[in-house]
């Protein structure tokens, strides 16, 4: 289960299918060196994004 406190790039290590849905709700940048330490929260609110829509969408 993805969890808004995950890294991004623990995120991706575990869930590569999360990559697609990740670019799809506006976060191109996933491969950029602050993935490694930002969290996904963290991550929607510098894209605002929602972060429960994100969550919802990547454990579905």
């Amino acid at each position: 289960m993805i969890t808004k406190d995950m890294l991004i790039n623990n995120i991706i290590k575990s869930y590569p299918d999360a990559v697609d849905i990740l670019i799809d709700n506006g976060m191109p940048c996933i491969g950029c060196p602050s993935s490694q330490m930002e969290s996904l929260e963290e991550a929607a609110l510098v894209h605002g994004l929602d972060i429960d829509k994100l969550i919802r969408e990547l454990n579905a």
